[in-house]
């Protein structure tokens, strides 16, 4: 058997790359350009000596290929001045050609650089460009990174500014040829608005031809459609749809028309592998502990969707696992990646490459009104946190999960259980019945105002986190009994469903019921439902990007009409949402997703989703094969036989089994000699050894399938709980959190110090503090300003949260006023001692009108006319809102419609002006 050197290795797989990718290989004897569209000829002779491969296409040459061995990856860099020569060279019977595609390659690694772009750079790409796509460069006037170099400036209008800025940030990016991008926008900022812009703006103004908007379940892919339906940009009236083709993929047929494609990462894991799909697979995140750390899946080169399809690939919700598990398949593509994600954390910077081109936090979201903020109500009881006995001889009754069927049963043992297992093993009615009485019985002290026309009080939109499907059917239908309610008061929204699960959430979203779901993942992350107003967490959650998803469903603003719409008695707009904590979800143990552990604990579930997308590493197929061989015990003669028609005749022990073979290394020694006919002398190479064991794994997990996955999880589903009838719960605590006044105070303190250091150079704050007397220069101007710098610079300290913790610890009843400025000359005003509790400003202005009118009435004054009281009336409106009058403001709504200046002067005279500086001096008390 002959043996090849590194170097013809090397050239062997550089040409079997280039046949893959369209192109005739053929040496110098053998030339015929005309062989097909794209040829490369191997050794082609130049004034610098043989070039390893010269490209032409059609008839033209056009390209240069440098290969070097396989060790020698690491020095492409130091190549670059060899291959750039040749692209220069004089070429034998072609004379002097600048060849404008350089290439640098090892059969391993391949790196691509097009001399025409403005800053010539070499990128590594997954395999090389096929003929087609070189051909259709060529025809272009400008490379796509030059037009990107002169894309016209976003006006903003119909933009919100966290949005402005991350796309003008994005295409500065862009043109710099920055190949990664992060766009960090929170929950309800608009992250797929500002994507869906920028996508706009790259087909029409840099003439890309096809963008990918990459999703991980199928709902976000059905949301983002929607999206780019409704969309209208701020230069056509025409909608998105309109002017560009945009295809959802619920197939593997991916149309060549379409310039925006929305598909799930596993949909297009299984077109670059040419295998089928578990629909399944896109219902949830990929997001499993089994999957999160290991090594990306791997992808082959695809002649159907080669790397050069997408130009460009926008990632939503970017912060999950998806680039540590699917990570070929995202760095399959010669594209830009641009990144979207509320939660990011240090994973996603550094595959973005550090590259933030906007950081919006929720903070900053709050502080600026785009999103609401929230409060906690804690609810506790004694059965949650400390859990139960039953004792031994005591009748229970057992209940599978799936059928609800059940049965009696005498324990022989005692069972003494954790809160942590509730919902799962045992199930203690009381407990869920009692968290929801406690819930019933708050509503009306987390919403006062919530009541209808006819008296009575109204439930807020309110979403509930369940632990399991069984968990959320014990919440539904005590919800209902609690709340006195029938069917359409309280419905379950996830996959597991009789009702399309689309409907029911469009319903709760947009019609009046229900008023309560019941959830366990599908809507707990990506999904927009504005009038939520209340999130009830009745399971924990240990992920920290997870939980602050979840929360993030509540975050979104609403204005008063579209409140008004499914909740009629709501009075004004959605300001805040309360987070119901009945499991101590709040105060839990947060990891980072993705966190490594030395002892992981995985679920079977998460570990054949693993499997089944392709994990094969020896620690999951072990762990697999251990949960098979236990779980086989729990089936019954019927469940073995569903087992082994899905399989083809193997029960799990034999799966168990299979996977446990995988390992073994006397038998992969013995098929690896056996494989490529080896003698007991010669060694077996890593390369060889890595092959027959993929064999070996892809064979044992083949049967793995998502079906089965599905069949097990009903067979668990169907597993028996004990039901605990015995122990009834009592509520240990139910109200704001406790630690509420401590955040409170800390929240007050820190406002009040940002003020004081600010008192010099701010200059409503040094009137404030210092000049009283000249109150009356306080306008909107200086508050605006003020409310910027500490927008800027503290925007945890943002009014809305500032505004309840005064109103807390003053123990007042007030209603934050709508307005902003509003807001800040209020809390301003309590901070610097001017009111001695928090005090609306418009309540403050109707009070100093009602001194300064009776005191120029007790100073036998002239008493002011009734349509002289009217204008001045007008005047302390005006002053409630904007602060200040100044004579301009008379030609202006509501003065003008009056008579404006002229009238007033009519009306007043020459006291016209004293009038007007004794009324702003006044006020302004």
């Amino acid at each position: 058997m002959t043996t090849l050197t590194p170097e013809q290795q090397a050239r062997r797989r550089i040409d079997r790359q280039l046949e893959e990718a369209g192109w005739i290989v053929q040496s110098m004897s053998e030339l015929n350009p005309a062989a097909g569209r794209g040829v490369a000829v191997r050794e082609y002779p130049t004034d610098s000596g043989p070039m390893d491969y010269l490209l032409m296409v059609d008839h033209q040459a056009v390209g240069v290929i440098e290969a070097k061995r396989d060790d020698e990856g690491h020095r492409l860099n130091a190549v670059e001045l060899q291959s750039a020569r040749y692209a220069t060279s004089s070429l034998k019977h072609l004379g002097q050609v600048a060849l404008r595609f350089v290439h640098e390659a090892t059969g391993e690694i391949t790196r691509y650089t097009d001399s025409r772009d403005p800053k010539p750079r070499a990128r590594e790409v997954f395999q090389f460009p096929r003929p087609d796509t070189l051909a259709q460069r060529l025809k272009e006037p400008e490379t796509l990174r030059a037009r990107l170099t002169h894309v016209p400036t976003l006006q903003p209008h119909g933009l919100r500014d966290c949005q402005l800025h991350a796309i003008t940030n994005l295409e500065q990016s862009l043109g710099e040829n920055r190949p990664r991008a992060l766009i960090q926008m929170a929950t309800g900022a608009g992250k797929t608005f500002t994507a869906i812009t920028s996508i706009y703006r790259l087909l029409k103004f840099s003439q890309a031809k096809r963008v990918l908007f990459l999703v991980d379940t199928k709902n976000l892919g059905e949301q983002a459609e929607g999206e780019f339906h409704q969309y209208i940009p701020q230069d056509d009236n025409r909608k998105f749809t309109e002017l560009y083709t945009v295809r959802r993929l619920t197939s593997s047929h991916i149309p060549d028309d379409a310039q925006v494609i929305i598909c799930t990462i596993q949909r297009l894991y299984s077109i670059l592998k040419g295998e089928p799909l578990d629909e399944a697979t896109e219902e949830t995140v990929p997001d499993g502990a089994a999957i999160l750390r290991k090594p990306p899946l791997p992808v082959i080169y695809n002649a159907r969707i080669p790397p050069e399809f997408f130009e460009f690939m926008v990632i939503d919700e970017c912060h999950r696992s998806i680039y540590n598990l699917w990570r070929q398949v995202l760095e399959y593509f010669d594209s830009f990646l641009i990144g979207l994600t509320a939660t990011p954390d240090n994973r996603t910077y550094g595959f973005f490459q550090q590259n933030v081109v906007s950081e919006y936090t929720l903070e900053q979201s709050v502080a600026d009104g785009v999103n609401v903020d929230h409060r906690v109500w804690r609810i506790d009881t004694e059965i949650t946190q400390a859990g139960g006995r039953l004792e031994a001889e005591e009748l229970v009754e057992k209940r599978e999960r799936l059928s609800r069927k059940k049965r009696w049963e005498q324990l022989d043992q005692e069972i003494d259980y954790q809160g942590t297992q509730l919902d799962r093993s045992v199930v203690n009615p009381s407990q869920i019945r009692t968290v929801i009485q406690a819930f019933r019985d708050g509503l009306p002290q987390m919403f006062p105002d919530r009541v209808d026309d006819d008296g009575a009080f109204q439930v807020p939109k309110t979403l509930i986190f369940a632990k399991t499907d069984s968990h959320a059917d014990d919440i539904i239908r005590i919800v209902r009994e609690e709340f006195g309610e029938g069917n359409e008061f309280c419905k379950k929204i996830t996959y597991r469903i009789d009702e399309d699960p689309k409907s029911v959430l469009a319903s709760f979203r947009n019609d009046y019921h229900p008023r309560i779901a019941v959830t366990v993942d599908m809507i707990a992350t990506g999904t927009d439902v504005k009038p939520l107003e209340c999130l009830l967490f009745m399971r924990d959650v240990k992920s920290r990007n997870y939980y602050m998803q979840m929360v993030g469903r509540g975050t979104r603003s609403l204005d008063a009409d579209g409140l008004a719409v499914v909740s009629n008695a709501a009075r004004g707009p959605k300001q805040e949402f309360i987070l119901v904590d009945a499991i101590g979800v709040k105060d839990s143990q947060k990891k980072e997703t993705g966190s490594l552990e030395k002892t992981p604990s995985y679920s079977q579930k998460d570990l054949m989703n693993a499997v089944t997308m392709g994990v094969r590493d020896e620690e999951v197929l072990s762990s697999l094969s251990g949960r098979f061989a236990r779980f086989a015990k729990r089936l019954d003669a019927e469940q073995q036989r569903q087992v082994k028609d899905l399989t083809g005749g193997a029960s799990l022990n034999d799966l168990a089994g299979q996977l446990l073979k995988v390992d073994d290394p006397d038998a992969i020694d013995a098929q690896t000699r056996k494989h490529f006919n080896l003698t007991p002398n010669e060694t077996i190479t890593s390369t060889q050894w890595d092959e027959v064991r993929k064999q070996r794994a892809q064979q044992a997990c083949a049967p793995i399938t998502g079906p089965l996955n599905t069949l097990l999880e009903d067979i668990r589903e169907r597993q028996e709980q004990t039901l605990d009838t015995v122990n009834i719960d009592t509520v240990t605590h139910s109200g704001w959190d406790r630690d509420l006044d401590t955040q409170r105070a800390h929240l007050r303190q820190e406002f009040e110090q940002w003020l004081q250091s600010h008192r010099d150079d701010i200059t409503a704050l040094t009137i404030y503090y210092a000049q009283p007397q000249r109150r009356a220069e306080i306008t909107q101007q200086t508050i605006a300003a003020l409310l910027e710098s500490l927008k800027q610079e503290r925007p945890r300290l943002a009014p809305v949260r500032i505004w309840d913790a005064y109103a807390a610890l003053d123990d007042v009843q007030v209603k934050r006023p709508e307005q902003e400025l509003a807001q800040i000359v209020a809390l301003v005003r309590r901070a610097c001692g001017w009111d001695d509790k928090l005090t609306p400003y418009a309540d403050t202005v109707r009070a100093n009108f009602k001194k300064w009118i009776f005191a120029r009435h007790a100073g036998n004054q002239t008493k002011f006319s009734p349509e002289q009281q009217a204008w001045l009336e007008m005047i302390r409106d005006h002053i409630a809102v904007c602060l200040h009058l100044e004579v301009d403001d008379l030609d202006y709504i509501p003065f003008n419609e009056e008579g404006g200046a002229g009238k007033m002067y009519q009306l007043f005279g020459d006291e016209m002006d004293r009038v007007i500086d004794e009324i702003n001096d006044a006020l302004a008390a």
